[in-house]
């Protein structure tokens, strides 16, 4: 019997292979620090699909989309608390968790410090949103499992968005929506929600997050090198584009609930 190369026993895979590819080949004609923004204007922001309910088991959910940032966010609770100290006001625990394949370089499967600290920040945009006080010895758990990410700050403002609207969809009650926003100083520019790549060329970034329904701010996080008039700038167009980012999620609510 001639000898064979064909192993029965296994799947055999094809004759030839390619590696992945999972940034943009480098261009001649990239774009540099001093030209114009490419492909949107100053102001402008990436078109935004929202789909709350995602996730069938837990008690709310939500997903988003803005081009190349993808995060699911599931809700489980409010439930009580065990073997812990009463406590007149709920909890809201907050846990990230990027895909190994998320960004350009593969991450480790165990959560980092950088995880805590994007987990942090989106607490801290969220928790005062939320009627706490009504939930005594109470535990919300938020999860948030970060399918691709263009940028941390992209990834910070749009999981934000999301864990609001899928505490809207859990019917827990809150205050009102929570949107966020970013921008970055590009030489003397003001670039809303910047990508990775325009992130790596800006002096500095900010990420506004509020309640446009009361007018009120959640929280104000800062990476980089910015004075306080460009602070003030980038917030003021921040604040403005929150408003229409919030019609976006009203009116994905109210779809998802008329169905």
């Amino acid at each position: 019997m001639a000898h064979s190369n064909f192993d029965r026993r296994r799947v055999n895979g094809p004759e030839e292979s390619f590696l992945p590819v999972f940034a943009p080949e480098e261009s001649s004609d990239k774009w540099k620090l001093g030209q114009p923004r490419s492909n949107r204007g100053l102001s402008d922001i990436r078109p935004i699909f929202l789909q709350p309910g995602l996730i069938s088991q837990a008690n709310g959910s939500a997903y988003i989309e803005t081009e190349q940032t993808k995060i699911a966010c599931a809700i489980y609770g409010p439930r009580q608390s065990k073997n812990t100290a009463y406590s007149e006001n709920g909890r809201l625990n907050v846990e990230v968790k990027f895909a190994p394949f998320s960004c350009r370089r593969r991450r480790a499967p165990l959560r980092d410090a950088e995880d805590r600290t994007i987990a942090m920040a989106i607490h801290q945009a969220i928790v005062s949103s939320v009627r706490l006080e009504l939930l005594p010895k109470s535990t919300i758990d938020v999860f948030i499992t970060v399918i691709e990410a263009d940028g941390i700050e992209s990834a910070i403002a749009s999981a934000s968005v999301a864990v609001s609207t899928a505490l809207a969809d859990a019917g827990i009650e809150i205050l009102g929506l929570v949107v966020s926003c970013s921008a970055s100083i590009v030489g003397k520019e003001i670039w809303l929600d910047p990508n990775e790549d325009e992130i790596a060329s800006s002096q500095g970034t900010i990420i506004l997050s509020c309640i446009p329904a009361l007018g009120t701010v959640t929280s104000v996080w800062q990476n980089g090198r910015m004075s306080s008039t460009e602070a003030a700038d980038a917030m003021e167009a921040c604040q403005d584009r929150c408003t229409d980012i919030h019609g976006i999620v009203a009116q994905a609510l109210r779809e998802y609930s008329g169905q």
